[in-house]
């Protein structure tokens, strides 16, 4: 029987794990068709990435996980290959590929429907108020791009749990922190970015509040 390699928590046979890491750097380094060789290898597993970002959305989104998938390997294609260092990267890659193209759908839905009251919105809350007011989406992208200004491990954090549905542990693995210090810089990245929220609430005209 073959050994196994646990990679941010999921279990893949190490024959397979060095072939997908042999095919990331080759796509890394610009040869795009390892980019096709590559997908059905890890397919399961963006399809399960597009199933943690469209929690966020509302359930009649025109998007499904498929979709989703596909749009994500069009922005791939179209694009320079990013630096790459192995599978969970390339997952972690993707799943921020995967909230981008949300997000510019969010825009374009949000530039059509504008108005609405102001309120403040909790961030345990956040994901049922992007599944109704696209603003409030884009009010998280806004502050999830200034924390990773601020502070790139505290937003790779936030990008694994929320968008990537890694657990505490898995998070742990992929970024070599302990469990207690990635619960701690969650907490703290969380509470960041509950006063963004309220702030840009706030501050937001009363004719682009986040009714969306």
């Amino acid at each position: 029987m073959p050994k196994s390699t646990i990679d941010a928590g999921h279990s893949v046979p190490m024959t397979q794990a060095t072939s997908i890491t042999a095919l990331v750097h080759e796509y890394a380094n610009g040869d795009k068709k390892a980019l096709d060789r590559l997908l059905p290898l890890v397919y399961s597993e963006l399809r399960r990435l597009a199933n943690n970002n469209l929690r966020f959305e509302n359930p009649g989104h025109t998007l499904q996980p498929t979709d989703l998938v596909h749009e994500l390997y069009a922005k791939l294609v179209g694009q320079s290959p990013p630096d790459l260092r192995d599978r969970v990267h390339f997952l972690r890659v993707a799943s921020q590929a995967m909230r981008q193209i949300l997000v510019d759908h969010a825009r374009t839905k949000y530039a059509q429907k504008r108005g609405g009251r102001q309120e403040k919105i909790a961030l345990e809350e956040v994901e049922t108020a992007c599944m109704q007011r696209p603003a409030i989406a884009l009010r998280l992208d806004d502050a999830l791009t200034q924390l990773t200004r601020m502070d790139p491990g505290k937003a790779q954090l936030i990008e694994m749990r929320f968008f990537g549905g890694m657990t505490l542990e898995e998070s742990a693995s992929a970024t070599g922190l302990s469990v207690d210090i990635v619960r701690r810089e969650l907490r703290v990245a969380q509470a960041w970015l509950q006063s963004q929220l309220n702030e840009s609430l706030e501050s937001a005209p009363r004719g682009q509040a986040a009714s969306g």
